[in-house]
C-alpha cells in the first residue's frame, strides 16, 4: 500500500526544481552571473564540509550516550537534523541552501530534533521510545477520590475490569 506522502514526492521535487531555477535566476539578475555561481559553489562546498563534521560528531555522541547507559535518542535526532541541514546545504541550490541553514542554527535544529522524537514516537512502541529518548515527562492534575459503587447482594470475587479505587489522578504527556 503506497503512502499518500510518496505520491507526490516527484510533483513537489518537479516544484522545487522549477522554484530553485526561479530563485537562481533572480539572483543572477540581482548580483550577476559569476557571483551567483560562486555563492552557489561556495554554500555546496560549506555543506560537503558540514556532511562530515557532523556525521563524525554525531557518531560520537551517540557512542558517548550508549557508553554511559543514558538514552541515545537525542544524540541521534540532534545529529539528523544537523545532517539534514549539511545534505540540503549541499544541494545546488538557493532554497535548499536556506533550508540547511535552518536546520544547522540552533533554533531550527531544536524544532527539526523535537520533530523527528515525536514521528519516531509515533511510529514505534511506547517502550522502545522510552528507551530511546528517556523516559517520559507527566504533567499531572489531581481529580476527585472516586469509589466503586457495590450493588447488594454477595460481593464480587474481584472488582470489574476498569474499575478505579482511591484517588484517581489525571495527566497528560509532555514528552
Amino acid at each position: 500500500m503506497r503512502r499518500r506522502g510518496f505520491a507526490v514526492l516527484p510533483l513537489a521535487l518537479a516544484a522545487l526544481a522549477v522554484a530553485e531555477v526561479a530563485v537562481f535566476v533572480t539572483v543572477v539578475h540581482l548580483l550577476g552571473g559569476l557571483w551567483a555561481l560562486l555563492l552557489l559553489a561556495v554554500f555546496t562546498i560549506t555543506g560537503m564540509v558540514l556532511l562530515r563534521r557532523e556525521g563524525i560528531r554525531g557518531w560520537r555522541a551517540f557512542q558517548a550516550a550508549a557508553a554511559e547507559g543514558r538514552p541515545p535518542g537525542p544524540q541521534v535526532t540532534n545529529s539528523l537534523a544537523g545532517l539534514g541541514g549539511a545534505l540540503l546545504l549541499a544541494v545546488p541550490g538557493f532554497l535548499t541552501s536556506i533550508a540547511g541553514l535552518v536546520l544547522l542554527l540552533p533554533p531550527g535544529r531544536i524544532l527539526a530534533r523535537r520533530g523527528i522524537e515525536r514521528f519516531t514516537e509515533r511510529r514505534v512502541d511506547p517502550l522502545v521510545a522510552g528507551d530511546l529518548f528517556g523516559p517520559r515527562r507527566v504533567k499531572v492534575r489531581r481529580g476527585d477520590p472516586v469509589t466503586v459503587e457495590q450493588t447488594p447482594g454477595p460481593a464480587p470475587a474481584a472488582p470489574p475490569a476498569g474499575a478505579i479505587e482511591g484517588e484517581v489522578i489525571e495527566g497528560e504527556v509532555l514528552r
